[in-house]
């Protein structure tokens, strides 16, 4: 009786070790490393991608002023502050002038001596030339009264170097005189230089436009160059995007964008890409578009954020998938394929990728194909799966 009491808890305790191997090869089989991996499927639509660009960038002017002397000088006054509209040709701060003034004066009286000095010069022509004429007259008339030997040779030569001297002093007044008008001249072009040099210390607006900074006050010396205000044309505002270089197939001048503003995010404002700028980052990796506003919208500040989306013609129909299907294996890009039940690893060449997440296949599937779109841990040729409607945490 007692052995068979031992034998029937013997069994009792084997029958709950086997259970419990059981429940426990179970568990290991379904939840373990052993269980199936659980994925979502999705399958292989037909369509068109509509691929988009997107960017961040910051608002600029493109047309932005640096305003200051052309010599190094004091600043005798600033006429605007920052904020305000200016129009062209607007007097916006004048240096000061020195002795600009009183050289312009001292070459006014320069100038009007040397007309003095050409007036004379002139009168001293016209006299040179009448006694040319006495001289040359009156050596004709000796010369002929020689041959007819009414007076000496001796008077004859006289005579005739008296026209000569008259006609040497005629030289001599006309080359005065083109001295005088050079001088004359020279005095007018340097009193020309000298008030285009005084004009340069009254800094005027150059274009309509909006002062952004005003960097020097009355009582500063600045150098050669050196921008006393700065302006920018409100109408010239673009946003300086940057864009992936490894997206950017297909950018170009022309495109339409949409660009929402970080101050207002809930209005788009519609554009094109108006430059490309031909130097890209090279440490960011990403290419550098100039993109405009088709309307300059109210409020709009230089040095803001915006986000630029750019529309690029659709792709050609073809197979899609979704962008999580896409799966890199070493140095392939494919998808997972699920068929019978059972995992490939199916390399593909994608094309176009949309900004909905949608990516267009060009050779590796077929529409209808059923491909792994999330799977909840890395997959393998060898991995079991279990296909569901969701993963936990929406683990992918």
């Amino acid at each position: 009786m007692k052995s068979a009491g031992s034998l029937l808890r013997r069994s009792s305790l084997a029958l709950a070790a086997l259970a419990l191997l059981a429940g426990i090869a179970f568990v290991f089989l379904r939840s373990g490393p052993l269980a199936p991996v659980r994925v979502i499927v999705a399958q292989v639509e037909r369509g068109r991608v509509s691929p988009s660009l997107f960017g961040i960038g910051t608002v600029e002017a493109r047309r932005a002023y640096l305003i200051g002397p052309t010599v190094a000088g004091r600043v005798l006054r600033v006429l605007v502050d920052v904020g305000e509209r200016v129009e062209a040709g607007q007097l916006l701060a004048e240096m000061d002038p020195v002795d600009l003034d009183a050289r312009v004066a001292s070459l006014d009286a320069a100038i009007a001596r040397a007309a003095s000095a050409v007036t004379a010069s002139d009168a001293q022509r016209r006299d040179a030339q009448a006694r040319r004429k006495v001289a040359e007259a009156n050596a004709k008339r000796y010369e002929e009264l020689g041959r007819q030997a009414f007076v000496s040779a001796s008077a004859v030569e006289i005579r005739v170097q008296e026209s000569n001297s008259a006609v040497a002093a005629v030289q001599a007044a006309e080359a005065n005189l083109a001295g005088a008008r050079q001088e004359s001249s020279r005095l007018g072009a340097e009193r020309d230089a000298l008030v285009r040099q005084r004009a340069n210390v009254r800094l005027v607006a150059p274009a309509a436009g909006v002062v952004t900074s005003r960097d020097a006050e009355p009582g500063s010396t600045v150098v050669a160059g050196q921008a006393v205000l700065k302006l920018v044309e409100p109408a010239s505002l673009w946003v300086r995007t940057r864009f992936d270089q490894g997206r950017s197939a297909g950018l170009a001048v022309g495109l339409p964008a949409r660009i929402v503003r970080r101050s207002d995010p809930a209005v788009e404002h519609p554009g094109k890409v108006a430059r490309l700028e031909l130097l890209s980052d090279s440490v960011t990796e990403e290419r550098i578009a100039q993109v405009g506003f088709d309307a300059i919208p109210a409020g709009l500040s230089v040095g803001e954020m915006a986000e630029v989306t750019l529309e690029l013609p659709p792709a050609a129909e073809g197979p899609v998938v979704s962008n999580a299907a896409i799966a890199r294996r070493g140095a392939e890009t494919g998808v997972w394929v699920v068929a019978d039940g059972r995992l490939r690893f199916q390399p593909v060449r994608v094309g176009a990728t949309g900004l909905d997440g949608r990516v267009q296949v060009i050779e590796g599937v077929s529409a209808g194909d059923r491909v792994v779109a999330y799977a909840e841990s890395e997959l393998s040729t060898r991995s079991r799966i279990r296909i569901v409607e969701s993963l936990p945490e929406r683990t992918r």
